[in-house]
């Protein structure tokens, strides 16, 4: 019986050792607390895509101020002389972006690679998680709300609709996953 050589610890980049996650349970427990805060302060929820399209809206109203104000949905957003950046969501984005960084870089787990199976391309899985992204992102915007302001925010004020949004999207996962399975395996 041959044992197996202990597993060097792993390093992301400038050489940092990668350290363990959190607890699930603890997470759950401070994203609540966070969610919570973000009520009580703010008086809105905790949401992503928003600030995301008001983000890509300001590049837009530099490059092509015209089409802003002859697109009905971007001109609520951008029109005019209104400022794009100047909403809640913006802060929120830029520092879940800049929180995620930083964690990342101190606890060891930024590194360049792709995840994924054995039986797949870093190619195919790149085209994958781009066409992935961009339904996504499209049926947040159709469904008013990422997963993180339907499932966050709007679970935790028992929005009907946004517990609705969050069973499809789980049953949509399921069922994509069938056929997508032979990539991870």
């Amino acid at each position: 019986m041959t044992t197996a050589a202990p597993e060097k610890p792993r390093k992301g980049l400038f050489g940092i050792r990668e350290k363990p996650y959190v607890h699930p349970y603890v997470g759950g427990v401070l994203l609540g607390i966070v969610l919570f805060l973000a009520f009580l302060i703010t008086r809105n929820g905790l949401g992503a895509s928003g600030g995301l399209n008001r983000l890509v809206a300001s590049v837009e109203d530099i490059i092509v101020p015209g089409h802003i104000d002859q697109t009905p949905y971007l001109l609520k957003l951008a029109g005019g002389l209104k400022n794009p950046l100047d909403d809640w969501s913006v802060p929120v984005i830029i520092g879940a972006f800049a929180g995620g960084a930083i964690a990342g870089l101190l606890n060891g787990r930024s590194k360049f690679e792709v995840n994924k199976g054995p039986h797949i391309s870093n190619r195919t899985r790149l085209v994958m998680a781009f066409v992935g992204g961009v339904f996504f992102a499209y049926g947040a915007r159709m469904a008013r709300g990422c997963t993180s302001g339907q499932a966050l925010s709007g679970g935790a004020t028992l929005s009907a609709g946004s517990w609705a949004l969050m069973m499809m999207i789980f049953a949509g996962a399921y069922g994509v996953a069938y056929f997508v399975r032979k990539m991870w395996n």
